[in-house]
This record gives C-alpha cells, structure tokens and sequence, in this order.
C-alpha cells in the first residue's frame, strides 16, 4: 500500500487510476452518447407534424430524465458502498448502464409504435439515471482512497480526464458516423449504431473492473467495525448538515461547465449557429480533448497552491473560456476550433471539484455524503439547464456566457465557504493502521 505521505503514484497506483478511469469512460459514453443525438432521436420518437423545437425540447427532456433518477439509485448504492466496499458497487453500475443503452439501439420508433416508443425510450433513460449515479461517488471514493494524500489532487484530474473521455468516445463516433451516414441513412439505422456499441463497451468495463482492489481505507474500516456505521445517510444528515449546501452549490458549478461545454453547445451550433452535424461533433471533440487535458491540470493545481485558491482560479476562468468561444461564434471570427479548445481549458473546474468534496465527509460515510449531495444537485441542474437556455437562447445568443458567469460567482462563494469534514485526520489514521 502506498504511504499516505507520499508524493508520487505506485505503478500500482497508476494501474488502479488507469482501469478505473477506463472503466468510468465506457460507462460514460454510455449515458451521453444520447446527447449527440438529440437531434435524430427528436425525428424518430415525437410526431412528424410536430415543431421542431417542441421535439427538441422534448427529447431533452427525456434526457434530462435521466439525471432526475439519479438520486434514487445513487444514494441507494452508496449505502452498500460504505457498507460493503467501494469495489462492488463500482463494477455494477457499468452493468446496469450497458443494458439500457444496447436496447435503445434495438428499440422501436414512433413510426412503428406511437407514443409507447418514447415511454420505453424515457423509462431506459431512468435506469442509465440510477446507475450514473453510483458511478461517480464511487469512482471519486475508490481514486481517492488508494492515492498518497498529497497526490490526492492529480489522481482525481486524472479520473476526470478519463470520465469525460467518455463524452469524447461519444463525440468521436457521432463525428464519423455524420461523415459516413448522409442524414436519411442516419434516420433509418444509423442512429441505432452507437448504442448498440454499448453493450460491448459496458462489458469490457466490468472485465477491466475485475483486476481492481478494494480501497486500503475501506479494508482498515471494515477491520475496525467501531469505524463503520449501519445508514452512512442518516449520520451524513445528522452531523455534517453544514457541509451539504457547500457541497451541493460546487456540484452545481461543475455540472454547468459540462452541460454548457458538452450537452448544450454542440447542439445549438447546429441549431443556431447552422453548422452540419459532422462539423459541430468535430469542434465539441476538441474542445473534449482539452477538457481532459484542463483536468489533469486543474487536479495538480490543487496538490501544488491548494483546492481553494484553485477552485477561485477556475472559478474565474470558466465564463472567460465560455466567452472567447461565444464571441468566436456570434462575431463569426476565425478559428472556432482553437476558441473551443481555449474554452475545454477553462473548464478546468470539473476537475477541481472531486479533490475538495473527498474531503469534507469522513471515509465511513464518504460515498453516502457525496452521493447525496451531488446527485440531487447534479439531477437538478443538469435537467434544468439545458432545457433552460436552449429556451433561453432566442432572448440573447449570449445566454450560456452570462449563466457561466453567474456559476463564476458561485464557485468564489464556495472558494470562502467550503470547508474539510469533521475528522480529515481519519484517513491517515487509517493509512497508518490498516
């Protein structure tokens, strides 16, 4: 086991990051790969007659389904998590991720069934909701608690990077099948193609998740009974109510960079902004890379000058990002590709916010506070915030600028506020014990 004073990563270390970080990418791809295709999947599953905003917003929202069910299945797997181990849960919720998504790919559209095909498509979306909502507690847990303490920061930019990988994997094969498949091909099966992907993708994350250990902490927890608790939720409740709002509020600061970023953007560069599809998933697929990129930087910001100060850093840096790729947009300047990549760098946030949240719930309760908080948060806002400003963007074409803005300002709120749990001394008591 690596010592908790450590500065650098094992090759142990860096084998658990790497198969974890896999794992959470296939996982992901899973569950936003119907992003991509909010556009064709509004043709297929809504009335023909209908508007065409009106079956855009309603594809959202079948998305956004998808975020309201994660607090339910997230918070139910993060009790066995602290009661039985990390391990466990973290290779289930690929499973339950992958079957919903293969049957998306062999569902039945409206032509064929109605309304009934939308019921199903919203009642699959429900499911992948549960399952990504014990994916990223876990993820951000597991990581954490195998990482020398000082390396915390790295290990979980790391994760990030490879969680939203996953939205790349997404955006990568939406690019090549829009430049393989002219639209009406694209309509008939083509569409079908990528979920069908993630059955074989969900099982390669369950195989690559059996080569994983179970996190020291939890081992040394489990060793010493008096350390665990029978309902981690209750006690979260209990004695750590001060550290929940801080918590939810940074939450909600990391899901609006996604969602402007990847969900929100690549949509309305074909909607408003009249690009073809294969042109508006090639610039989201740059701005990917640099996210993952702003990640791992973001993550080793935190080990090297402190998660607040990192976290106020990006905080600050989101809506300029934003803004340089919007004013690219609406001024029609040049280079659109470099404005995205500026703007994935920016949003560096989405990795400092994992560091900072491991710390402020003890390890016996550690997946049951963040699971709570951020899935309720996550499952608000990013059920919201698309339908929000794509309702919002004939107001101002500015829109997604101004809402990072007003996210700036809450992460410096957070930066002041947030602060470690009750007992951060447990882990290295653990460490040094277990």
């Amino acid at each position: 086991m690596t010592d908790s004073h450590s500065a650098t990563l094992s090759r142990a270390d860096y084998q658990t990051l790497g198969l974890a970080a896999l794992g959470g990418a296939l996982e992901i791809y899973d569950f936003i790969i119907f992003a991509f295709f909010a556009t064709t999947l509004s043709k297929l599953f809504f009335p023909p007659h209908m508007p065409e905003w009106l079956r855009l917003l309603q594809t959202f929202g079948i998305f956004a389904t998808g975020y309201l069910a994660r607090p339910l299945g997230g918070i139910l797997m993060a009790h066995f998590a602290d009661v039985l181990g990390r391990k466990r849960i973290f290779s289930l919720t690929i499973l339950l991720m992958a079957g919903p998504c293969l049957l998306i790919g062999l569902l039945p559209t409206y032509a064929d069934i109605g309304y009934a095909a939308a019921l199903i498509l919203l009642a699959l979306r429900i499911l992948q909701g549960a399952a990504v909502g014990g994916e990223v507690p876990s993820a951000w847990s597991f990581v954490a608690e195998h990482a020398p303490l000082k390396r915390r920061g790295y290990a979980l930019g790391v994760l990030q990077a490879g969680l939203t990988f996953g939205y790349l994997l997404g955006a990568l094969t939406a690019t090549l099948l829009a430049r393989v498949f002219t639209p009406q091909e694209m309509l008939d099966y083509g569409w079908r193609i990528p979920f069908l992907l993630g059955g074989p993708f969900g099982l390669l994350g369950v195989w690559l998740r059996r080569w994983l250990n179970e996190t020291p902490i939890f081992l040394a927890m489990r060793s010493r009974q008096a350390e665990q608790v029978s309902y981690p939720l209750l006690t979260v409740i209990r004695e750590h109510r001060a550290t929940l709002l801080p918590a939810a509020l940074l939450t909600c600061v990391l899901t609006s960079a996604v969602v402007v970023l990847v969900v929100v953007t690549p949509t309305l560069l074909q909607q408003r902004f009249g690009m073809s599809a294969d042109h508006a998933f090639g610039l989201s697929s740059i701005g990917i890379v640099f996210l993952n990129i702003g990640c791992v930087i973001a993550g080793h910001a935190c080990d090297r000058i402190g998660q607040r100060r990192s976290l106020a850093l990006y905080s600050l840096l989101l809506p300029l990002g934003i803004g340089l790729l919007y004013a690219c947009l609406i001024g029609g300047w040049g280079w659109p590709g470099l404005a995205y990549a500026v703007a994935g760098l920016c949003c560096g946030i989405v990795g400092v916010v994992p560091s900072i949240m491991v710390g402020m719930f003890p390890a016996r309760v550690r997946v049951s506070g963040i699971s709570f908080t951020y899935n309720i948060a996550y499952s608000i806002w990013a059920s919201v915030t698309p339908l929000l400003l794509i309702a919002a963007m004939p107001w101002s074409p500015w829109i997604c600028v101004f809402y990072c803005a007003l996210m700036a300002v809450v992460g410096l709120f957070c930066a002041r506020r947030a602060q470690a749990g009750k007992t951060p001394a447990l882990d290295e008591a653990l460490y040094q014990q277990g």
